[in-house]
């Protein structure tokens, strides 16, 4: 059984930094990734960021890049999002996914999800 368990939000201050951890266990197999997505009221969760965990490549979406970093800690089945210089837009529920997806930032391509962790940014 695939299990996916976000931690980390809560408030935060503009212009600081966010640290989500996202454990997953029980997916087969070692080619997968691991996704970042947000999902603000509105339509859709934006794919924020994602890590491959056969080989530990990362990619991003144009808006998080150069202010947020995704990383991994194999032995601990987690990865972490760091995103710095937030603002009050930043403030959504943020999602771990695992899968094997052929555009990673995309949500459809996902089936197992977190329960996800709120973010909000404000003063």
């Amino acid at each position: 059984q695939v299990q996916v368990v976000e931690s980390g939000g809560g408030l935060v201050q503009p212009g600081g930094s966010l640290r989500l951890s996202c454990t997953v266990s029980g997916f087969p197999g070692d080619y997968y990734a691991i996704s970042w997505f947000r999902q603000t009221p509105g339509p859709g969760r934006e794919g924020l960021a994602c890590i491959n965990h056969s080989d530990g490549s990362t990619y991003y979406a144009d808006f998080v890049e150069g202010r947020a970093t995704i990383s991994r800690d194999n032995g601990k089945g987690t990865v972490y999002l760091h995103m710095d210089n937030l603002s009050p837009d930043d403030s959504a529920v943020y999602y771990c996914a695992v899968d094997r997806p052929f555009n990673c930032l995309t949500s459809d391509e996902f089936r197992y999800w977190g329960q996800g962790t709120q973010v909000t940014v404000s003063s």
